[in-house]
């Protein structure tokens, strides 16, 4: 699923796809309904063909659900783990 900068990380280097999740049906012409997790399901159920990827089997390009801490109001909290760079 495509489109999921606001729940990680920000920038070039960001995951732009998370998760493995089984197309249910097909809705119309260019849309498909996926089977989300309960953590999920207040984003949308019917995606675009232009939002998904077929999974290539990378376990590097997989962000894990754990990772991807939906809110309500659709926001998520930055946390800073490492600073690899400092110039003063």
């Amino acid at each position: 699923m495509k489109g999921l900068m606001r729940f990680g990380e920000k920038g070039k280097l960001s995951p732009r796809y998370a998760g493995l999740y089984k197309i249910l049906k097909r809705v119309g012409k260019v849309a498909y309904e996926l089977e989300l997790p309960a953590e999920l399901a207040v984003v949308h159920l019917v995606f675009h063909i232009s939002l998904l990827k077929k999974c290539v089997g990378d376990p590097a390009s997989i962000v894990p659900l754990e990772c991807v801490a939906v809110k309500d109001s659709l926001t998520y909290d930055d946390v800073l783990l490492e600073i690899l760079n400092h110039q003063v």
